[in-house]
């Protein structure tokens, strides 16, 4: 029987404390997200053992030396360096994202965007262009950067249509999710390819089709969640709705040019998926080219493509677009700027919190634990791959660690078990299974809040079930599929 000492230290334990005081603190209790999930990181480092901490940075590679250090740096060091490591990570992206956001919609690109999309869908299937426009942006970049780029065509549009911002919102969502779990070359699905030894190509193929039907299982409970639950546009320092509905009444001629709207997102995008494509699908040999000008242009890709360079780009582009539609003084596009950074820091400080909490909840344990836990779990190893990553990602935050944790666990199963189907679809359920459950200790959770203006509890109730139903589809269809067509 454990004792009250070992209940304590126990990772799983201290997980649930931890979730308590996050979850309890903000819904319960009214704090401010940013303390409470400090707190929750202070409690969990607090009761997290020495021991444990050694052993984390032993797994993750560390010399023993370097493992027993980290076990001895204090809490507050801790929780500062994670703090400091995710916003080291998201910091710039989302400054900038602040400004090409608030650029968009004060200079009318962003109207523009959606006047032209309106023209191509019709009011009624807009909600399903955005599905498909984040679906297909979310392949080669990462998730967070789909949410700074679409949410604000997001509240331009429901203010053009007047309705349906939350099916605006959780249509960006369902696609960037499911794109960026299962296509290569998002980086979660490229890491899994290399450490499952999946071809690229079908992982490709079969990632596309799976993500389009769990995609729309999304879409379906997004206009059930629309229909049940009137969640208006809000106002905020970066999107304010007198100025959204201000540039709705402009004519067309008061806009800029469809070209010019699209430069802020184009720019990154394009960079961005430059660098993708170079060091994901170009062969290693080509890269490694003595040629001149071929090394010159990957340098120049390799500068560019930088997702903090490539979103400054898009920045500039936006604050030039804004001066030429405004022609703004100097001190009014300096308060225009700073206006756009109050908004963006407070996202900073709360995804930097969440990225810290979780961060204290792995220097647990909490994954070699599930690990332990499942290693002689005798289901079917599809389910089970699904189940690990689902756990991992519930537990500590991170859908990446998830992937490398179920991965992991099951490469070896993958290529020394006799399988009646290819090892492909325990790919594609750890890739579903890494996408259950999003909340409070995720920092894209706080960034889809921040970015969209729902509530924490908004986004629990409709952006955590849209979730787990799209991952949960997903295993239901890769069970299908695993029997119907084997691929063996």
């Amino acid at each position: 029987m454990m004792s009250i000492t070992q209940l304590i230290a126990d990772p799983i334990f201290i997980l649930l404390i931890g979730m308590f005081i996050v979850v309890g603190g903000i819904i319960g209790m009214k704090l401010h997200p940013f303390l409470a999930l400090l707190l929750g990181a202070f409690v969990v480092a607090w009761m997290t053992p020495a021991a444990a901490i050694e052993q984390f940075g032993l797994d993750k590679g560390l010399s023993a030396d370097a493992a027993l250090q980290l076990s001895e740096r204090s809490i507050g060091e801790r929780i500062a360096v994670e703090f400091g490591n995710t916003c080291g990570k998201i910091g710039i992206l989302i400054a900038m994202a602040a400004i090409i956001g608030k650029c968009m919609l004060d200079s009318g690109a962003a109207e523009k965007i959606v006047r032209s999309m309106l023209r191509m869908t019709g009011i009624e299937r807009a909600p399903i262009g955005f599905l498909i426009s984040s679906f297909f942006i979310g392949i080669p970049v990462f998730f967070d950067t789909v949410i700074f780029l679409m949410m604000p065509l997001a509240k331009t549009m429901s203010m053009r249509i007047g309705k349906n911002y939350l099916l605006l919102v959780l249509a960006i969502l369902a696609g960037a999710v499911m794109a960026n779990s299962l296509v290569p070359p998002a980086p979660g699905p490229l890491f899994l390819v290399g450490e499952m030894q999946i071809p690229i190509g079908l992982m490709m193929i079969a990632g596309a089709l799976l993500g389009i039907v769990t995609s729309a299982s999304g879409y379906l409970f997004a206009t059930w969640a629309n229909r049940k639950w009137t969640i208006p546009v809000r106002d905020s320092l970066d999107a304010r709705l007198e100025d959204i509905r201000s540039n709705a009444e402009k004519d067309d001629k008061q806009l800029p040019s469809l070209g010019w709207s699209l430069l802020p997102v184009l720019i990154p995008l394009v960079f961005i998926c430059a660098h993708t494509f170079v060091h994901s699908l170009l062969p290693a040999e080509s890269i490694a080219a003595p040629s001149a000008v071929l090394s010159a242009t990957i340098s120049l890709i390799n500068f560019l493509g930088d997702k903090n360079i490539a979103l400054i780009a898009g920045g500039l582009v936006a604050l030039i677009l804004l001066v030429k539609q405004k022609r703004e003084s100097k001190e009014g596009m300096t308060a225009f700027v700073q206006a756009a950074l109050m908004s963006g820091g407070g996202i900073i400080l709360i995804t930097s919190a969440g990225g810290a909490f979780g961060s204290m909840l792995q220097y647990t344990g909490i994954s070699s634990t599930i690990v332990e836990m499942t290693r002689g779990y005798q289901m079917a190893l599809i389910p089970l791959a699904f189940f690990i990553a689902a756990v991992v990602r519930t537990a500590q935050g991170s859908a990446t660690v998830a992937l490398i944790t179920a991965s992991g666990i099951l490469s070896g199963m993958a290529n020394t078990g006799h399988l009646e189907y290819h090892h492909l679809y325990l790919g594609l359920a750890i890739g579903c299974g890494a996408k259950l459950v999003p909340w409070m200790n995720d920092a894209g959770f706080w960034i889809v809040c921040k970015m969209s203006n729902l509530t924490e509890q908004e986004a629990l109730k409709t952006f955590m079930p849209m979730s787990i139903i799209m991952g949960v589809t997903g295993l239901i269809v890769i069970l299908i599929a695993a029997q119907l067509l084997p691929l063996i």
